[in-house]
C-alpha cells in the first residue's frame, strides 16, 4: 500500500459526542522568553480541530515540542503556552491543557470528562522516553484516550515515533484517518511527482547534498531542470573539478556526487550549478563580499548564488509549468547572502501567476519564503522539510500505511 494512496479524512468520520485524538505538528520556534515566534503550524491545524468540534467531536491534541531527554518534563519546553495561543486563536471553544505527562491519570482524567466542543492538549509527547522508542505499552495508553485517531502532523510524517505509528496500530478496530493538512500535503506533493506538467523544475539547495542524493536520483528521473544552489553545490563542483576555495565541502561524498550527476545526464535532467557565487572570507552580517565568476580562489567561501546565476535561474522558473523547491540558495538568515534564495522565491511567484503548480517543500525554504511575506503568492508551502524531502525521493511513510484507506 503506497504513501500517496487515498486515505481516509477526518471529515468521513461522525465525531458528534466521540473522543479524537489528533496527532498535530505543534513543534513552534521559541524565542529566548519562552514565547512562540512564528505560530504557523498551530494555525494549520485549525481547520481539523474545528472539523471536530463544529461536529460535536472532543478534540485531544498530541504533539512533540523541540527535544527533551525523555526523562520527564521540561518547562522551557512545556506544550503550556502552545494550549494559551490555540485558545486565542479558536476564540470561544474550551482548551483545557493538563502540564506534567501526556499518560499521567490526571491526563486520562481530563480526557473522560472531556465535553462536547472541546479541546484537550496533551504535554509534551517526547517528555516521555517510549515516544521516540515507539513503545507499544506508551502508545496503548495513549490509544486508551480516544474513540478515533486522526494523524495531521504532516511535519513527522517519516518518523515512526509512538504517536505515528503504535499508537494508530493499537487503535485496530476504530476509525484512523487523515487530517485536513496531511490530506493536502499528500495530495501536492504526489501531484508536484505524478502529474507534472512540464516543464517540470526541481530546485534544490542548502548545506548537504548527502542529504540530497536520493531525491536527485528520483528527480532526474522525471523533471526536466535541477538548479542547485546552497553550500550542496560546492561538493558538485569539486566533483566537476572546478575549484571552490574554502567554500563548504563533504569531502567523503565527492565520488558519489559525480556517479548522481552522472546519472541525472543519463536521464536526460539538464542539472544547473552556480557559475557566479557571492562570496566572502568569512560569514558575518555586512562583511566584506565579491561576486567571483567561474572558480573560487583559495581563501574565499561561496555563501550564496551570484546574480548572473540568480537571473539564470529566475528564467527558468518563471518558464515553467512545475516546480518544487527545497533548499535556500545561499546563507539566507545573513544578508546580504539572502539575494539568491530572494530570486528564486520572487520567480516562483511570477510563475504561480502565469499557472504553475508551485510547492515549497517546508523547513529552511518555507522559513524564506514567508520571511519575505511571499508564502500566499504560490501554490502550497509544505509544513514537513524532512518529510517533504522524503517524498520527493519516493519514500513510503508506515505513519500514512497505519491509516484507513477511503
Amino acid at each position: 500500500m503506497s504513501t500517496t494512496a487515498a486515505r481516509a479524512t477526518i471529515d468521513d468520520v461522525d465525531v458528534a459526542g466521540r473522543r479524537v485524538l489528533i496527532r498535530v505538528d505543534f513543534n513552534v520556534p521559541l524565542g529566548e522568553d519562552g514565547r512562540i515566534t512564528d505560530d504557523r503550524r498551530i494555525r494549520m491545524a485549525l481547520p481539523t480541530i474545528r472539523s471536530v468540534l463544529e461536529r460535536g467531536g472532543r478534540a485531544i491534541l498530541m504533539s512533540h515540542l523541540g527535544r527533551p531527554s525523555g526523562t520527564g518534563p521540561e518547562p522551557d519546553l512545556s506544550l503550556g503556552p502552545v494550549a494559551d495561543r490555540l485558545r486565542e486563536l479558536l476564540d470561544g471553544p474550551p482548551v483545557h491543557f493538563v502540564s506534567g505527562s501526556c499518560v499521567s491519570p490526571e491526563a486520562a482524567t481530563a480526557a473522560k470528562k472531556l465535553s462536547d466542543g472541546s479541546v484537550l492538549v496533551l504535554e509534551n509527547l517526547r517528555f516521555e522516553a517510549g515516544e521516540k522508542k515507539g513503545d507499544p505499552e506508551f502508545a496503548g495508553r495513549l490509544a486508551a484516550l480516544a474513540d478515533v485517531y486522526c494523524n495531521d502532523a504532516f511535519g513527522t510524517a517519516h518518523r515512526d515515533d509512538a504517536s505515528m505509528v503504535a499508537v494508530p496500530e493499537a487503535m485496530s478496530g476504530r476509525p484512523r484517518v487523515a487530517g485536513r493538512l496531511l490530506r493536502t500535503e499528500l495530495e501536492f506533493l504526489q501531484r508536484s511527482i505524478d502529474e507534472a506538467e512540464r516543464p517540470f523544475v526541481a530546485i534544490l539547495g542548502g548545506a548537504k547534498v548527502s542529504d540530497k542524493f536520493a531525491a536527485i536520483r528520483r528527480l532526474s528521473q522525471r523533471v526536466d531542470v535541477i538548479l542547485v544552489g546552497g553550500a550542496m553545490s560546492y561538493t558538485l563542483m569539486t566533483a566537476r573539478g572546478v575549484a571552490v576555495g574554502a567554500s563548504r565541502v563533504e569531502d567523503d561524498v565527492v565520488d558519489e556526487a559525480a556517479e548522481v550527476l552522472a546519472e541525472a545526464e543519463a536521464n536526460d535532467a539538464t542539472v544547473h550549478l552556480p557559475e557566479d557565487h557571492v562570496c566572502a572570507e568569512r560569514l558575518a552580517e555586512g562583511v566584506d563580499h565579491q561576486v567571483v565568476e567561474g572558480p573560487i580562489p583559495d581563501g574565499l567561501m561561496g555563501l550564496d548564488i551570484g546574480p548572473r546565476t540568480a537571473e539564470r535561474y529566475a528564467a527558468i522558473v518563471r518558464d515553467a509549468r512545475t516546480v518544487v523547491w527545497n533548499g535556500p540558495m545561499g546563507v539566507f538568515e545573513t544578508p546580504p547572502f539572502d539575494a539568491g534564495t530572494r530570486a528564486v522565491a520572487e520567480a516562483m511567484v511570477e510563475a504561480t501567476g502565469r499557472g504553475a503548480v508551485t510547492i515549497v517543500g517546508g523547513g529552511d525554504s518555507a522559513a524564506a519564503i514567508e520571511g519575505m511575506d511571499l508564502a500566499d503568492r504560490v501554490s502550497h508551502v509544505s509544513t514537513g522539510g524532512g518529510a517533504s524531502l522524503k517524498m520527493l525521493e519516493g519514500a513510503t511513510f508506515r505513519s500514512v500505511e497505519a491509516l484507513d484507506t477511503a
